[in-house]
């Protein structure tokens, strides 16, 4: 007897980012015209590496500031190869749900993770600052997902800003922290909990980016909470 092979609905993609349209646009020509062994396993993998090279550049940057073009490069080959590996399946018509979801999400957990060590290991940033980004950045990972599960969406813009330019913000910030040494050596003196800190222009920009993420979690779980509750209210007791 043949068994129906079991189907798997893929959440939609909520992509409202500034640069959406035109990436979307330029990734579907790219994956159109990559060579046939070119496969989204390899592409997923050159985003990994891509976060390998970003977390050294920043370690690196350290020693010598020049390392921070390093970074720049792995933010170019971390959006390469995350953004194709899935643009290459669809294209394709080679689509694995499970698989694909499974992979990509995980993979870029493991990506967040060494590029905030990373830069937390530099000297533009506080390792704490870059472990709270990194907190809240996974609770909002874990809020997408929860979506993706109960409302069939992915969200994966706030703000009009998603992936794509956070990257190109990184780029614009290490460039201009290279070529201009006031920037990287400015240090705000604060006292909090008692506690002196020196923070620098990174470390402050991380302060806002994690305002910003709790701020973006904290909304969005508060308002689906409401939805959730209307759509399965508290069933009456018996009398």
């Amino acid at each position: 007897m043949e068994q129906k092979k079991e189907t798997v609905k893929q959440s939609q993609r909520i992509q409202t980012s500034v640069l959406n349209a035109a990436e979307k646009k330029a990734l579907v020509w790219m994956g159109e015209r990559m060579p046939r062994w070119v496969s989204s396993d390899m592409m997923t993998s050159i985003g990994t590496i891509g976060a390998v090279v970003i977390a050294l550049g920043y370690a690196l940057s350290g020693k010598n500031i020049n390392f921070l073009w390093l970074a720049s490069l792995g933010f170019v080959l971390n959006w390469f190869g995350d953004s194709l590996d899935g643009t290459i399946a669809r294209v394709r018509n080679q689509q694995r749900p499970k698989y694909g979801f499974f992979i990509d999400h995980t993979v870029d957990v493991v990506n967040e993770t060494l590029m905030f060590i990373g830069m937390g290991l530099s000297p533009l940033m506080d390792f704490d600052i870059a472990m709270m980004i990194l907190a809240a950045y996974l609770m909002l990972s874990v809020y997408v997902y929860i979506s993706a599960h109960l409302k069939g969406e992915f969200k994966l813009t706030y703000a009009k800003m998603g992936p794509t330019e956070l990257r190109i913000i990184a780029v614009i910030m290490n460039t201009l922290f290279v070529l201009i040494r006031p920037l990287r050596e400015f240090s705000a003196h604060i006292r909090l909990f008692g506690k002196d800190l020196n923070l620098g222009v990174l470390d402050i920009a991380g302060i806002i980016i994690v305002i910003a993420l709790l701020g973006a979690y904290f909304v969005s779980i508060f308002h689906d909470a409401k939805i959730y509750a209307k759509e399965e209210p508290l069933p009456k007791r018996d009398q």
